[in-house]
Parts: C-alpha cells; sequence; structure tokens
C-alpha cells in the first residue's frame, strides 16, 4: 500500500488517516516491546543463570530468582533423592538444607541464609554440567502442559509459609526413609512437584505434589513401623 499523502493513478492524493486511526495503530516496535516484556520461562531464567559468568553457588540464586529462589534452591537439592538411583548417602546432606530452607520460608524471610561453607560452595561441574541442565528439561516438559492456576494464591505470605512447612516435613521424611529403601525417592518427587509449581505460578502442580508427599508418609511410616517389629522379634 503507498504511504499516506502519495497520489492514486487517478492523480488525487491518498486521504491522510484519522486521528482515532493513528492512534490505534501500534508504533514501531511496539508489538516487539510487548512480547519481550512477558516474563521469560523457568527453564530459560535457568539455562541463562548457568551460563552466566560469576560463582555458580546457592548463594548465588537469590540476585537471579529473588524471592524464588528459595523455590529454586530446594527443587535444585530434592532433585537428587527424587532420581531413583543409590546416592550413597549424599542426598541426606541435601535433605537437611532443603528442610533449613523451608523453615526460612515458614519464618517469612525473602533471602537465602545458610552457613558460609554451604552458602558458598561451588555446584561444581557435576551439577552445573549434568544435574542441572537434567532439572531444565524436566522443567520445560512441565511448562509444555503447565499454565497459570491460583497464581495470586500461591503468592500470598500465609501460603507461602504453609508451603514452606510442607517442604520441611516432605526433607525430613525423605532424611528418614529406611536407609537404601529408595523410599526417600518419593518425598523427593514430592517435593519437586511442589516446588516446580511455585515457580511455574501452577497450583495444581502444587496440589499433586502435596497428595504425593502424603502418600510417601504413609508408606514410609508404614514400612518403618514394620521393618521395626520384624526386627524386635528376631531380637
Amino acid at each position: 500500500m503507498d504511504p499516506p499523502g502519495s497520489e492514486r493513478p487517478d492523480g488525487r492524493p491518498d486521504p491522510a488517516p484519522s486521528p482515532e486511526a493513528a492512534a490505534a495503530a501500534p508504533a514501531e516496535g511496539e508489538a516487539d516491546a510487548d512480547a519481550d516484556a512477558g516474563t521469560k520461562p523457568f527453564s530459560t531464567e535457568l539455562e541463562e543463570w548457568l551460563r552466566a559468568e560469576g560463582p555458580k553457588t546457592l548463594g548465588s540464586l537469590g540476585g537471579t530468582f529473588g524471592e524464588k529462589s528459595f523455590a529454586v534452591a530446594i527443587l535444585l537439592l530434592m532433585f537428587v533423592p527424587a532420581l531413583p538411583l543409590p546416592t550413597g548417602g549424599i542426598s541426606h546432606v541435601f535433605e537437611v538444607i532443603a528442610a533449613l530452607l523451608g523453615l526460612q520460608m515458614v519464618l517469612g524471610r525473602t533471602t537465602i541464609w545458610l552457613p558460609r561453607r554451604f552458602r558458598e560452595r561451588q555446584l561444581g561441574a557435576l551439577g552445573t554440567d549434568k544435574a542441572i541442565p537434567l532439572v531444565g528439561r524436566w522443567i520445560r516438559r512441565l511448562e509444555r502442559f503447565s499454565r497459570p492456576r491460583g497464581a495470586g494464591l500461591l503468592r500470598r505470605r500465609p501460603v507461602q509459609r504453609l508451603l514452606g512447612l510442607s517442604l520441611v516435613a516432605t526433607s525430613i521424611t525423605a532424611l528418614l526413609s529406611p536407609p537404601f529403601s529408595g523410599l526417600d525417592t518419593i518425598p523427593g518427587v514430592a517435593a519437586v512437584l511442589v516446588c516446580g509449581g511455585i515457580l511455574l505460578s501452577d497450583l495444581l502442580l502444587v496440589v499433586i505434589g502435596e497428595v504425593i508427599e502424603i502418600a510417601g508418609v504413609i508408606v514410609i511410616v508404614t514400612i518403618g513401623a514394620a521393618a521395626t517389629h520384624w526386627i524386635r522379634q528376631l531380637l
């Protein structure tokens, strides 16, 4: 189409656009700006944090993810026991740290506090090259069907405190699961789903995680009680 004010083939100039039409027309680059203004997917933010310069520690999460750094850190920590693989006891360390972070959510903290030994410890090549990219791929799968559900509710401070209490209970349940039983996988998956729901603002994922957590507690308590009874009979 010829620009406004140009002549038609019959020699008459094109009418200038009305003020209403000019006001309704988007300015050049406005659409791109609106697209860029949207929130980035969490998987993209995680990948950018990995590629960015600087230390890759639990303490550095706050600068990138803000208040959601608690959910990010607990997700990364509990992803290890969520895997159905032998971890040689290292998962218990992660579960203790996750419980400490969940307790800070209960107390209403907005920034992560950890002893310097854990706060400044580098995640290492195993974490940044394999474990965290694996988490990113898993989150990307969740993002395909997840959508904001109950986002306003999840942002409320009392709800965040309750979720923190739930994550404390989940971490302790995983910590107390019978050794070498693989049962810590159940609360591990529950914690990962709850944190994923927080990060994706999806209440449905949080509810699914809570249901799995309750089921995990029942299974672990039942098996633990049966094992204790069997040991007592042997003695």
